[in-house]
């Protein structure tokens, strides 16, 4: 047990000073300043059965202050709870952003059905106006006022072709404080916004709910076309603008954020578990090691601490006791952001394990037929 206490300790004395301090949380949209001209956008919003979040989304995005030309694409994606007659009721009101809502019919062999609507909602965005950007966000994210005006504003400032914003999560119940924070602080520690953010990384990511891309960059990097099969499609966007040589940004939103519930653990496991194996890419070996290394990051420290001071071993309780206490400290900037109290940064290796499991059950479901699905699609590996 002391050499498992040892290499946890190891473990995230790296994490804390080597994975590009994944843990703060103070990477927000870059300094920018309003450009002499407002370029044009198409918002594109892919929905399919959304009735349930879009009153408190949709007028979000019609409000948009705006000083240049913006309409928004609601693409209805066969959805059957009255997603488009929704929207259109939602926008009859006026005096908003123009509104178009239109479906594209079920998605092509090979297509991902969000990606299909996105296609379909770029399609009528190019014939309507030729926008000089998209703003690609879920039916689900709810923006400020001024939120466009401030991606615009960041991307025309550092000559950026895609900013991306992870948006605030709801914590509201508590499977959703215990688990949703976590679920950022991981994305995090996989991409950290640091190394996505350099010129040149080689670590690239985008957060989906709130992508703002510049027309000509998706068209350089043939998108969606070129990522049309990809379940985890904001990483498989940001990676094909990346190879085609734009910009990339990513960062934690204060002016855009879900309104999606997730009541439950049931909800909040179907989340993760939908896309977690093919974050794997669908590789067994990558699955043992991802199983290790969450053993060994986050079950083994209080592990080796209760063994430790069970068996009146010193050193496996002080290096078990060491690696958990700098678990809890990276993690509380991440509790601060989501207002959630410190207390809760001891409960990480227990969110840890349910992540864990979900990781698995992932596996399983894929190898049963079953892997991916979402509202009543599944996608299988490309």
């Amino acid at each position: 047990m002391e050499w498992i206490g040892a290499g946890s300790l190891l473990a995230w004395l790296w994490l804390l000073l080597g994975q590009g301090f994944f843990w703060r949380t103070d990477v927000r949209l870059p300094a920018r300043r309003d450009p002499e001209r407002w370029p044009s956008v198409a918002v594109v919003v892919p929905a399919r059965d959304e009735a349930a979040v879009l009153p408190a989304s949709l007028p979000t995005l019609l409000a948009q202050k705006y000083p240049g030309r913006a309409e928004v694409f609601l693409i209805d994606d066969g959805s059957t709870d009255g997603t488009g007659a929704l929207a259109r009721a939602l926008a009859a009101d006026g005096g908003g952003l123009p509104l178009t809502v239109a479906s594209p019919g079920e998605p092509e062999p090979g297509w991902a059905g969000k990606l299909w609507a996105v296609r379909h909602g770029i399609a009528l965005a190019r014939e309507r106006s030729a926008p000089e950007y998209l703003l690609l966000t879920d039916a689900d994210i709810a923006h400020e006022p001024d939120s466009l005006r401030e991606l615009v504003a960041a991307a025309r400032s550092a000559g950026l072709d895609l900013v991306s914003q992870m948006a605030r999560l709801r914590v509201a119940t508590s499977w959703e404080r215990l688990i949703v924070p976590a679920f950022v602080y991981f994305f995090g520690q996989l991409y950290p916004f640091r190394w996505v953010n350099r010129p040149g990384a080689r670590t690239t990511a985008a957060a989906g709910g709130c992508v703002l891309l510049r027309r000509e960059a998706a068209e350089r990097a043939g998108v969606p076309e070129a990522i049309r099969h990809a379940v985890i499609d904001d990483v498989a966007l940001a990676r094909a603008v990346q190879r085609s040589g734009g910009t990339v940004w990513l960062g934690l939103a204060d002016r855009v954020s879900s309104v999606r519930p997730y009541p439950g653990l049931a909800e909040l496991w179907r989340m993760v578990s939908r896309s977690a194996y093919a974050q794997l890419r669908h590789r067994p070996p990558v699955l043992l090691g991802t199983v290790l290394g969450l053993a060994l990051v986050y079950l083994a420290p209080p592990a080796a601490l209760v063994a430790g001071l069970a068996a009146g071993d010193p050193v496996a309780a002080a290096t078990g006791g060491a690696a958990w206490a700098v678990m809890c400290g990276t993690f509380l900037p991440m509790l601060r952001y989501y207002r959630q109290p410190p207390w809760a940064a001891p409960l990480l290796p227990f969110t840890a394990l349910l992540y864990l499991l979900m990781t698995v059950d992932s596996a399983v479901q894929h190898y049963r037929g079953r892997g991916a699905a979402w509202k009543g699609r599944t996608y299988g590996a490309p």
